[in-house]
């Protein structure tokens, strides 16, 4: 059975990158200490006692999902923010886009009695449309320790560069056990799925996924954190969440006033009462960025002679 990497929790960005690239999932360990995991418990828990387990079989019919958490937890806030989670992303992610964003937010407890979940790619969310490119970096969040016996997540370590047809075998198939207050990071490209449960406890943990800025999210955070709660939000989870340009002229909205009382072009922080910021940042971004790409062309042309 192969076995995931662990590393510490202040693990450099570029090697967790590195792993992910050819493993496609590892572990951090001791992410939160046992406090830090209660004060999140004590947050999600009421929302993950209301929420009924799955109606189909690939959701499970004995595991609950919970959404919507930047709206409704501080504590999730914080985990969404974790400087080390996002030095992974930027490291990770920015190799595609200009901004990264939040793709989902999920408490997932698997009850008992709750069988193994297909294998799967997460970047199946847009289809067999995206050829050549990583989209996105997910989380999980152990909340409870993470066995093989209660629902350790399946991970198929190396699965990120094999053919889309090929399906793991059972000895391919590894688990990822850690103990609570560790964090699995794993790639939209790995091939993975939920656990079976042979204990009489809960498995819980929190899935909280980032995903290239120009991608459509797979949890729609507009609605799930809609304006009126996002802008009492920090700026910079309000940007994560996708209230924020993903390029030059990605995401701009018109604010549907009477004839001549509004601007006809905004970025999307305005409706969080943001004063209109000046896309000419974002165009200054694109231009240097396409002047290094026109840059570094001619240099390989050069030498190339």
């Amino acid at each position: 059975m192969p076995k995931l990497q662990h590393l510490p929790a202040d693990a450099p960005a570029d090697k967790i990158a590195a792993i992910l690239d050819t493993d496609g999932a590892l572990i951090l360990d001791a992410v939160l200490d046992a406090s830090a995991v209660t004060r999140v418990r004590a947050e999600i828990d009421p929302y993950i006692e209301a929420t009924s387990n799955g109606r189909d079989r690939f959701s499970g019919f004995a595991t609950t999902r919970t959404g919507a958490l930047a709206a409704r937890s501080q504590a999730c806030r914080e985990l969404l923010l974790h400087p080390a989670i996002l030095a992974a992303c930027d490291a990770f992610l920015l190799r595609s886009c200009e901004r990264y964003q939040i793709h989902l937010t999920q408490i997932i407890r698997i009850r008992p009695g709750q069988g193994a979940q297909a294998l799967h790619r997460d970047r199946l969310a847009w289809g067999g449309f995206l050829k050549g490119v990583e989209p996105q970096l997910n989380t999980i969040w152990a909340m409870t320790d993470f066995t093989e016996a209660n629902g350790a997540t399946q991970v198929v370590p190396g699965s990120p560069g094999w053919d889309e047809h090929r399906k793991a075998e059972p000895h391919e198939v590894g688990y990822a056990e850690m103990k609570a207050g560790s964090v699995l990071i794993y790639s939209g490209s790995v091939i993975y799925g939920g656990g079976q449960t042979r204990t009489e406890t809960d498995r819980v943990g929190i899935n909280l996924t980032y995903c290239l800025g120009w991608l459509r999210q797979e949890e729609n955070q507009y609605l799930s954190c809609p304006p009126e709660i996002a802008r009492t939000l920090e700026p910079k989870l309000q940007k994560l969440l996708g209230y924020a340009m993903g390029s030059y002229a990605l995401g701009y909205f018109t604010p549907p006033l009477p004839p001549g009382e509004g601007p006809e072009v905004v970025p999307p922080q305005v409706a969080l009462g943001h004063e209109p910021a000046p896309r000419d940042d974002m165009l200054a971004e694109l231009e240097d960025r396409l002047r290094k790409e026109a840059q570094a062309a001619r240099a390989a042309e050069a030498s190339a002679k």
